[in-house]
């Protein structure tokens, strides 16, 4: 028997606690039943920036939806190349930075976090 830890590699998830804030930061905008669109655009120190919004109006004709821990996520599908294997966490506390994007393919990353490079 084979175990595998982490996302499948084609695959985007998102853990219980960043599935918890997302819930909690779309209640707080008066929508208990937002989704989540993620993705990649060009700029940022390192070359791609990640995208992340909370969103209510259903995922568009090209995009891939997951389902994962109560949470919609749309992924538009070249995004989607960047983002495989990925897993969407939430880092609080002192050092905290909020939405964390633990990308495998990212061979290099920016200080912020939010820009990277494949």
């Amino acid at each position: 028997m084979t175990t595998t830890q982490g996302p499948a590699p084609l695959s985007i998830v998102i853990s219980e606690e960043a599935a918890h804030h997302v819930k909690e930061f779309a209640a707080a905008e008066g929508n208990s039943e937002a989704d989540l669109r993620v993705g990649v655009k060009g700029g940022g120190c390192s070359g791609l920036t990640y995208i992340l919004e909370i969103v209510n109006d259903g995922p568009r004709d090209t995009d891939k939806v997951i389902d994962e821990n109560g949470v919609r996520l749309f992924v538009d599908k070249k995004s989607y190349v960047f983002l495989a294997g990925t897993v969407l966490e939430y880092s609080g506390g002192l050092n905290g930075k909020g939405f964390v994007f633990n990308n495998p393919n990212a061979k290099t990353t920016c200080g912020c976090g939010t820009s990277f490079s494949v």
